[in-house]
């Protein structure tokens, strides 16, 4: 597929910007060649596209990126990295590296740029210069109920945690910008021992140094769920057994990081509202409850293993099984 008409630099333009670009848009995929195409189209369609580069880092995908990736280059700078499978940790952080904007943003594959969300991302930024850290408000896709599902965890999240000074106790890699003199030495922002859940053990970072992501609610990006449903069942199964790991590693730096049950029940109350008009819809809410009961149920059930096993009041002997 080739670039759209209306690429900001046309197609077949060969010669990009020398300057150094304000903004590096930084993505990690993995085999998300499909879903990176219309990301990728989503930027062309920015009312500024001369102001930034963006680093796709393929973290040893099956195939290397196909020409359609590729010819992106004419419409925008675009480096792609490609190294071997380790994990979106060390991808995101492998990007910062050879990224060269002042500020980095981070989108997943399968998200797009809604109509004018970097100037949006640029104003707000420049309006609040003490701040270091930008949640981007995120919606899904409401065409099916996958989607509607996503769209109403995503805005109901994000509505019950942001703070009265625009602050959030939220942050989301699918759409987070990072100024670079917030950046640790080194550039490794994200702790590669988290394979799951690397966002919140961030978060949990922040909590501590008191410095939560400041919401940005005019620069939008929709996340597209490619899923079926019954694929959704297993991924949140296997995120809550990966990000088991990292809670506990949160847990141990005595950070609170979980809702209460107060606030769980007033989110629920807050999904339920929320689903009652048609676009989104009481299924949608009914499906979204049950995928959250899973993780919640798996959790709880590797944890409880996982505490026993450790345990050290107990033998080797009954560790295995044996009286």
């Amino acid at each position: 597929m080739s670039p759209p008409s209306n690429c900001n630099f046309g197609i077949g333009c060969d010669i990009l910007p020398s300057s150094m670009p304000n903004l590096s848009i930084i993505i990690a995929v993995y085999n998300d060649w499909l879903a990176l195409n219309p990301c990728l189209r989503s930027f062309a369609k920015q009312a500024d596209a001369s102001d930034f580069e963006v680093i796709v880092v393929d973290d040893g995908s099956n195939e290397p990126a196909p020409e359609e990736i590729n010819q992106w280059t004419r419409c925008f700078p675009l480096t792609i990295v490609r190294r071997p499978h380790i994990g979106i940790s060390a991808a995101r952080n492998q990007g910062i590296q050879v990224s060269r904007g002042s500020l980095l943003l981070f989108v997943d594959a399968d998200c797009q740029l809604q109509a004018n969300c970097l100037a949006a991302l640029a104003s707000t930024i420049a309006a609040a210069p003490k701040h270091n850290f930008f949640q981007l408000r995120l919606i899904g896709n409401c065409s099916g109920l996958v989607g509607r599902t996503e769209h109403l965890r995503l805005t109901s999240l994000q509505d019950q945690l942001l703070q009265p000074d625009g602050r959030m106790r939220y942050l989301n890699t699918a759409g987070l910008a990072v100024r670079r003199s917030a950046m640790p030495i080194g550039g490794s922002l994200f702790d590669p021992v988290a394979l799951r859940g690397e966002d919140t053990l961030l978060l949990a970072s922040l909590l501590q140094r008191e410095e939560l992501p400041y919401f940005v609610p005019n620069a939008v990006i929709q996340h597209n769920v490619p899923h079926s449903l019954l694929k959704c069942f297993r991924k949140d199964i296997q995120s809550a057994l990966l990000e088991s790991g990292t809670y506990a590693l949160i847990s141990s730096r005595g950070v609170r990081i979980r809702m209460s049950n107060r606030n769980r029940l007033n989110l629920i109350r807050s999904l339920y509202r929320t689903s009652k008009p048609p676009s989104v819809g009481r299924l949608a809410f009914f499906v979204l409850i049950v995928r959250q009961l899973l993780s919640r149920i798996t959790s709880f059930v590797f944890g409880a293993i996982h505490r026993r096993t450790s345990s050290p009041g107990m033998s080797p002997a009954s560790q295995n099984g044996n009286p």
